[in-house]
């Protein structure tokens, strides 16, 4: 969820007023303190334009297995990474990324595309 708001350049208070609730809301069902209910769900994927397959596509194959009982009963066997940990979740990535998406022109963002790859320790490998 916060992925997609942060992509969409949403604040927590905007997403909150588009589905009716504060930002304090939106942020606790961020951090996970919060369950969101299956009609929140589909608000949810309406205000953040995606369908509401896109908040289960990264969920592992173990997790699928399980009935919503079976998940508070079990404890999960690892601790998923914090956001923090993962640089593809940071601010900076995702605001990179809406910003880079945002140039016009295609031969700019190309050349952009290009320097990051030179510059990264990456540089040599293909995608």
């Amino acid at each position: 969820m916060r992925l997609r708001r942060t992509l969409l350049g949403l604040s927590q208070e905007k997403l909150g007023e588009l589905i009716g609730l504060t930002f304090q809301q939106v942020q606790k069902y961020e951090r996970g303190a919060n369950r969101i209910s299956c009609s929140r769900l589909f608000d949810l994927s309406r205000s953040l334009e995606v369908p509401i397959s896109y908040f289960f596509d990264d969920m592992p194959e173990e997790t699928k297995g399980l009935s919503p009982v079976q998940m508070v009963r079990e404890p999960p066997k690892e601790e998923p990474p914090a956001a923090e940990a993962d640089p593809r979740l940071r601010r900076e990535t995702l605001e990179l990324v809406r910003n880079y998406y945002s140039i016009v022109d295609p031969d700019v963002r190309r050349r952009i595309y290009d320097l990051a790859k030179a510059l990264s320790d990456r540089g040599g490998e293909e995608e």
